[in-house]
């Protein structure tokens, strides 16, 4: 019988993703037949049953399709459209007509597979535009101005191209991203001329590290580089499109925001308050914006579903308060339908004001179609609703779900939908229902539902950040504990008043008010990144053992019998593995002017022509190494003077990186690899890792196997995609790399014309 003043329905399953009573008491051992054996099988079969019940398989179709997309991603050249799309409207139509039959699950899952992929393909096709393959000097652009990001040391634009002029090449570009002296970024929407340099979008730093050319790509960007001396505001040739006046609207808009915010205001305070708003954070310091991500409150400066929620939950209580305060209202209209459509309208215009990124456009899609089910009728936080908005991000960006915002996103999401439906009825259960009991009770609820909130939400979060950043944050559920509430109760909402009251001139006393709570946020964010052991460093591991803890988590958050606890255990399985994984004993970066080597004492020391030090901090962070990229060790142990470098390996065996082409001969025959951008002498007997191969297969990382050494690449052979292309010219793919006086030679010694212009 149901508690009185509880709906039925509770009793019943939540939104047809929860087994009934009767269903659920199945999930116990109870022998079916005699012997342990067959009760085994038996209860196993049951929950099976109930898996695959009524109302189970539409949360598993956008995990399907993100496995057709994630398929594509890992394609070695562009798939055929037509083919791809065929296929998955013949497997649709085959799925339709098995509907009645007992094969149309799997029908329906394969055929969200070659969506997901052929969504994917036609992205790519829809977007194709060229992009840069080598380094240009003195290029004249002119071209309209379409975003600007204002940055801590510098500020940096995207240049729409509309004329392209640079010597001994014709390649033209339709966007490009440069950097220029802070201060100096010209207007959104204006057309300038200017001379820069460019250079092709960044490649993986390491094998298996995080592609930005792909992210470039699919922002639409062909190459990076900077501003070189003016930049000349002209009258634009032809008009810039609805599209960029749009951009120049929105972007007045911030700019407006936050100078008025700069009038009370300063330093990170300032920025916080901007990025909370605005969704423009590159301008907080470093010093703050670490700390932030070692204490585990990264999250709240990237625009996302806790901001968007905030923002659609204060509109609509605020709104459905001030309805009721008119009688007539109450009775008659539906006062909660049109507080929804409040908080629709607000979170629409959030999105469009925060630049509307991928992870701003999932908690859009996901509050849109919980406030949609408010003014519909229907339960509101659902596994439903996740999937529904899962499928329309994957949709509109296939390119999402490789990024990390997307992934820590949604496995926060799961964590605590599957919270609210069975955390909160469990935890909110209580014998005792008098007025006393609930208002003694409150409180305690809603600092311990705060508590696995954030324990949920951080656990859930891990295996991405692990992979991404190599750390992880012991403390994030104390800072979250610490920040949140004063963020939620105060910072977000006096920053919406404050919007309000902008145009009105009253709005200074919000962004005052507004400054104490990020006051605050800060002091939390410092004292808990200030904790020993803040910081867990880890080792990079592979995405196989990535996948592997994500369909972990998917089996605990999606399953409603005992085999979600399955779940448990592949996530254990997933860590084991990752934290297995063998650290590679030399990187190489993919120009060959920094080398790593590990050495005796287990780190990897530095060899380099050049500062790096977004490389150097990539290559420590993967090595889980604490040292910063400024450390005065990394060079211990290397040996340099003005014809190249050299240091030992663990075994003694000697790496050298050759500058001159007479540091060759003497490189060859003492050290076991050599690096070099020079094309070495045919009778060189050590290892070479030369130019071509670098060009070829990008960075490099190698592991000791027999007296030789293992190789992983950026780009294996045959690999050609739009973000990527395959360099010209034959390069060296061997997967093993050894000393040349025991490898067969079977190619000409004769140096190339590139090796001739590589040594002028």
């Amino acid at each position: 019988m149901a508690e009185p003043g509880r709906p039925q329905r509770l009793s019943q399953g939540i939104a047809g993703t929860w087994p009934t009573g009767r269903a659920a008491s199945a999930g116990g051992f109870v022998p079916a037949g005699s012997g342990v054996w067959p009760g085994v099988v038996g209860t196993l079969r049951e929950w099976a049953k109930a898996e695959a019940g009524a109302g189970r398989l539409f949360p598993w179709v956008p995990i399907a399709f993100g496995c057709g997309i994630a398929l594509y991603f890992t394609a070695d050249h562009e798939p055929v459209l037509w083919v791809t799309v065929a296929t998955a409207a013949a497997l649709t139509l085959g799925a339709a007509l098995l509907r009645r039959s007992r094969w149309f699950a799997p029908a329906i899952m394969i055929a969200a597979v070659a969506a997901g992929f052929a969504a994917a393909t036609w992205k790519t096709a829809r977007i194709a535009h060229t992009v840069l393959a080598k380094p240009l000097y003195s290029v004249s652009l002119s071209g309209f101005v379409e975003t600007r990001d204002i940055r801590e040391r510098t500020d940096r634009f995207v240049l729409r191209v509309t004329v392209m002029e640079a010597q001994r090449s014709d390649v033209k570009l339709e966007r490009v991203r440069l950097s220029v002296r802070k201060g100096t970024a010209p207007d959104v929407g204006s057309f300038v001329q200017l001379k820069a340099r460019l250079m092709p979008p960044l490649s993986p730093l390491r094998p298996g590290s995080y592609d930005f050319s792909r992210d470039m790509f699919f922002q639409g960007i062909g190459a990076s580089g900077f501003a070189m001396g003016a930049i000349t505001t002209v009258t634009p040739p032809v008009p810039g499109g609805l599209q960029l006046r749009y951009a120049a609207v929105m972007q007045g808009l911030r700019d407006a925001i936050d100078a008025r915010i700069r009038a009370t205001l300063d330093g990170d305070n300032r920025a916080i308050a901007t990025a909370l708003l605005t969704g423009r954070r590159d301008a907080i310091t470093t010093p703050v914006n670490d700390a932030m991500f070692i204490s585990g409150l990264g999250h709240v400066l990237s625009i996302s579903g806790y901001h968007m929620a905030v923002v659609a939950g204060v509109v609509f209580f605020a709104v459905r308060a001030l309805l009721a305060l008119v009688p007539g209202l109450t009775v008659g209209f539906p006062i909660k339908k049109w507080s929804a459509a409040a908080a629709l309208a607000a979170s629409a215009f959030y999105l469009l004001l925060s630049g509307a990124e991928v992870a701003t456009q999932r908690s859009f899609f996901m509050t849109a179609v919980v406030l949609i089910a408010v003014i519909v009728d229907r339960r509101a936080i659902t596994f439903r609703t996740l999937a529904v908005a899962a499928l329309i991000v994957l949709a509109v960006a296939p390119e999402a779900l490789v990024h990390p915002s997307f992934q820590m996103s949604f496995a926060a999401t799961l964590g605590l939908v599957a919270l609210v439906q069975v955390g909160m009825p469990s935890l909110f259960a209580s014998p005792d229902h008098s007025a006393t009991a609930r208002i003694a009770l409150w409180g305690g609820r809603e600092i311990a539902m705060l508590f696995m909130a954030s324990m949920i939400a951080g656990l859930a979060t891990t295996p991405y950040a692990a992979f991404h950043f190599h750390r992880v944050t012991p403390y994030g559920v104390l800072a979250n504990l610490g920040a949140m509430p004063v963020v939620s109760a105060l910072v977000m909402p006096a920053g919406l008043l404050g919007l309000l009251a902008a145009p009105f001139g009253l709005d200074g006393v919000f962004w005052w008010l507004m400054g104490i709570g990020i006051d605050w946020m800060i002091l939390v964010t410092r004292w808990v990144a200030a904790l020993p052991g803040a910081v867990g460093h880890v080792a990079a591991f592979g995405t196989a053992p990535l996948i592997v803890a994500s369909l972990g988590l998917v089996l605990m958050g999606l399953l409603r019998t005992p085999l979600r606890w399955s779940g448990a255990f592949v996530l254990v399985a997933a860590t084991i593995w990752g934290l297995s994984i063998r650290q590679p004993d030399i990187l190489i970066a993919g120009d060959g002017q920094n080398v790593a080597v590990r050495g005796r004492d287990g780190q990897l020391h530095l060899i380099r022509t050049k500062k790096d030090n977004f490389l150097l901090k990539e290559w420590l962070a993967a090595d889980a190494d604490p040292r910063d990229a400024a450390s005065g060790s990394l060079g211990d142990g290397v040996s340099c003077d003005d014809a190249g470098c050299v240091t030992p390996l663990a075994d003694g065996r000697m790496v050298a990186l050759a500058l001159r082409i007479d540091a060759l001969a003497d490189d060859c025959s003492r050290a076991a690899l050599v690096v070099t951008a020079r094309p070495a002498p045919p009778d060189c007997t050590a290892m070479v890792v030369d130019r071509p191969r670098l060009v070829s297969q990008g960075a490099l990382a190698l592991t000791p196997r027999g007296d030789g050494f293992a190789i992983q690449s950026v780009r294996a052979r045959g690999a050609n995609r739009p973000w990527s292309p395959a360099a010209a010219g034959d390069g060296d793919f061997e997967l093993t790399l050894v000393p040349r006086s025991a490898a067969p030679r079977s190619k000409d010694a004769t140096p190339s014309e590139a090796d001739l212009q590589a040594e002028d």
